[in-house]
């Protein structure tokens, strides 16, 4: 086996950037050994998470292994390595009839990734999260030694690597079920709300959608706090097409994707641009509503259209910070957390607001519990960290949770998602500074 190579690795937020040791193999043999001769090991999927996931002392790649075991078109049951990426999925299943069931705001994750990070998507209130339709996964223990593990086969193992940030082995592949669709268009509402009790009160008369997300203007105050746009869809079925659309129902037109070059100058990203952003977007849609159909990729993945969009943000970076408040409380915990965003001055590029259901009891790990759910872009600089402090001060407050996916400065315990993981050896470095800071 090659040594390990050490070199600078980051994730999608460009904070923090690392030096670690970093390897990627394909055979299972070479694996193990790589296993069994470090102390600590972390898998590593493409790197599209937001936060300092994966960045442990060993990196395991999981690159290499990107290929397709089978797909039961009948049954609608795809089996792949845990490297192949959720788009891989779709040029092989859309054009067959078939879509995920959840899928988060990015297709160009891993299958390993999206079972460790349980993810969710505009569908959680319906349909739960990614890992309701995991059928079982192969994962290397900190043995070497390769087990199968479903709700009946390994099943303590099954449910604490669901959400389990990669602390409890390597996922090999995985066997996921596939949701029927008959197009690839989404049957899409857009409507405008002017302040946080239209928009919560539009998510409570949407709940009978299968997909709702918000995109929310956070700088706003007073009586516009909360002013957003609700997006709601359901895939379309032929029938529901306009007749220009039907001949080629389960065809994706190729569109151009722009690339940014160059990462922005620091002075690009500041608060005047985000507001005059955040105006534009909202202006942009000059009627109440507008009902459309729109392709899946401009539905579920807009950002996705344009290449390497994170070098918007400049060389410092940016973070990601995703909480969650109970449903009781959702709409006065919302206000509390746009009123610290809006007064620190830090606004958000993007802001994303979902409603979530009730989880699965079984999946402890995962993220999600029935409740609000805020993510935001936030530019990396001096003031920063003061505001990430002052968040989870009110999501602790509130009984919310965030996001370990996207995590990079929170200094929030750890231990409810951990409570039932001993395995050290897959405890990365990263998560080891949170609980000793926490």
């Amino acid at each position: 086996m090659k040594p390990n190579f050490v070199q600078k690795v980051t994730n999608w937020g460009n904070f923090p950037v690392v030096e670690k040791n970093f390897k990627s193999e394909e055979s299972l043999q070479n694996i193990q050994n790589f296993v069994r001769s470090n102390n600590e090991v972390i898998a590593r999927g493409n790197g599209r998470c937001y936060g300092d996931a994966s960045l442990g002392e060993n990196i395991f790649s999981t690159s290499r292994l990107n290929k397709f075991v089978s797909f039961d078109r009948l049954n609608g049951i795809i089996e792949c390595e845990a490297g192949v990426l959720l788009s891989e999925i779709l040029e092989v299943i859309v054009p067959q009839g078939y879509f995920l069931h959840v899928t988060p705001g990015t297709k160009f994750v891993t299958v390993g990734g999206a079972i460790a990070s349980d993810v969710h998507g505009k569908n959680h209130h319906a349909e739960g999260c990614f890992s309701e339709y995991v059928i079982d996964f192969k994962i290397m223990d900190r043995k070497g030694e390769v087990l199968t593990c479903s709700r009946e086969e390994n099943a303590g193992l099954f449910w604490a690597t669901i959400g389990g940030m990669g602390l409890t082995g390597i996922i090999l592949s995985a066997r996921i079920k596939l949701k029927n669709i008959e197009s690839v268009w989404i049957r899409q509402e857009s409507i405008k709300a002017e302040n946080l009790d239209e928009i919560f009160q539009l998510f409570e008369d949407s709940e009978s959608w299968t997909y709702n997300v918000a995109w929310i203007d956070c700088l706003q105050k007073g009586k516009n706090i909360g002013r957003s746009i609700l997006m709601r869809g359901e895939h379309a079925l032929k029938a529901e097409l306009p007749e220009k659309l039907r001949k080629n129902p389960l065809k994706i037109r190729k569109q151009f994707s722009p690339t940014v070059p160059f990462y922005f100058p620091g002075f690009v990203l500041n608060a005047l641009t985000v507001r005059i952003f955040n105006w534009l977007y909202f202006n942009k849609q000059r009627k109440k509503e507008i009902h459309n159909f729109v392709d899946y990729n401009t539905f579920f993945y807009p950002l996705d259209f344009v290449n390497d969009w994170n070098k918007i943000y400049g060389k410092q970076g940016f973070i990601q910070y995703q909480m969650v408040i109970p449903k009781e409380k959702g709409k006065e915990g919302m206000k509390k957390i746009l009123e610290t965003i809006a007064n620190s001055g830090n606004g958000s590029f993007l802001a994303v607001l979902k409603l979530f259901g009730k989880n699965n009891p079984e999946a402890y790990n995962s993220f999600p519990m029935e409740g609000y759910t805020l993510a935001l872009d936030f530019k990396v600089n001096k003031k920063l960290r003061k505001l990430v402090s002052q968040l989870d001060s009110i999501v602790e407050e509130y009984g919310g949770r965030i996001y370990l996916t996207k995590d990079s400065m929170s200094k929030s315990s750890l231990t409810n998602y951990l409570k039932n993981t001993d395995d050290s050896k897959f405890v990365s470095l990263q998560h080891k500074r949170i609980l000793n800071n926490a």
